[in-house]
């Protein structure tokens, strides 16, 4: 059973919340490149990149950071853009939850051949359970939880929301 943690306009203030700490922290950049992790990270990308372009001039690009969120060392990390763009870039890389920092670590990785301006994270929802010495720069929402519990981040449908079951 799913008990609702954030409903849908929680959720979307918690986004643009974000949207606005991001272009504080990034105001003096032309151009910022949102990189979202394939699935509701994706999703949360596309929804900051949103708000951003809604409240400042700064060009926003949407990437996606393709890999297998189970077993991320299987397969090589995929862009959906060429890394050359990155060069000299600000980057904020977004996931729906950072539980133990695995699928962010892995999908940071493919960066550090890259001479960026700055690496930043953004996540909806912090849990805390970090297995790696991982942290986001922007958090919607920190929520501790047992480690049977799971969050589920809706950013499509019907049911946009936080979950936990």
């Amino acid at each position: 059973m799913q008990q609702a943690i954030l409903t849908h306009k929680q959720t979307l203030q918690k986004i643009k919340r974000i949207a606005f700490e991001i272009y504080e922290r990034n105001f003096e950049e032309k151009h910022i490149i949102l990189a979202g992790i394939t699935g509701e990270g994706y999703e949360m990308a596309r929804l900051l990149r949103s708000f951003i372009e809604g409240i400042s001039q700064m060009e926003v690009t949407l990437m996606l950071i393709n890999l297998n969120k189970e077993h991320p060392h299987t397969a090589p990390i995929q862009f959906n853009i060429d890394k050359t763009m990155l060069a000299g870039k600000a980057i904020v890389v977004v996931d729906d939850v950072l539980n133990t920092g695995r699928t962010l670590a892995y999908s940071l990785a493919p960066f550090l051949g890259v001479a960026l301006k700055r690496l930043q994270v953004a996540v909806m929802v912090n849990r805390g359970h970090h297995s790696f010495p991982i942290s986001a720069d922007y958090v919607g929402y920190s929520l501790s939880t047992t480690l049977s519990e799971h969050i589920h981040v809706k950013l499509t449908g019907d049911e946009i929301g936080v979950y936990l079951s």
